[in-house]
């Protein structure tokens, strides 16, 4: 078990909205998605985003004012609520009051879990495959005394979405 805590992770300024994102964590490949925190200041809103990964995101503390900008409507989404973009689906989140708001987002690319499930990949499945790869990892570095790394043999670094697409 790991603890991934939002108060100590390490964060950088996206105009007003603060972004941790997971990369830091070094988890290479074990997750099948990203993942970050956002707040985002009172009374402020982050820039327009769009991006291709599909995005679910909880709404932790405050309450999230989720703005489409295709139809230009604005949903008030509470704390402990959850809302999802589609890949492509340009968005504003504003936070109308007078305490942060904190969200935290997973995403990935819509592509690789389509192509998945195309070739009949379930979820139980590559879970199994997963918890396998990450036995005989922990295996081989318990009998090395080295570290082990994620169920894919080696840990890399992903990619950050761009700057522009902090959200």
């Amino acid at each position: 078990m790991r603890h991934f805590a939002s108060d100590s992770a390490e964060s950088y300024a996206v105009g007003v909205v603060d972004v941790a994102r997971w990369e830091q964590y070094s988890l290479g490949g074990a997750l099948p998605f990203q993942a970050m925190w956002y707040t985002v200041a009172p009374n402020s809103f982050s820039g327009r985003d769009q991006h291709p990964e599909r995005e679910l995101s909880v709404v932790i503390s405050g309450t999230a004012s989720i703005e489409t900008v295709a139809d230009g409507r604005i949903t008030d989404i509470p704390a402990g609520d959850c809302f999802l973009f589609e890949s492509r689906e340009a968005h504003v989140i504003h936070n109308r009051t007078d305490e942060p708001l904190v969200v935290f987002s997973a995403y990935w690319m819509p592509q690789a879990a389509d192509a998945a499930h195309a070739v009949g990949v379930t979820e139980e499945a590559a879970a199994a495959v997963a918890a396998a790869g990450a036995g005989a990892a922990a295996e081989s570095g318990a009998e090395s005394g080295a570290e082990a790394p994620g169920p894919s043999g080696h840990d890399r670094d992903q990619e950050p979405r761009p700057a522009e697409a902090a959200l």
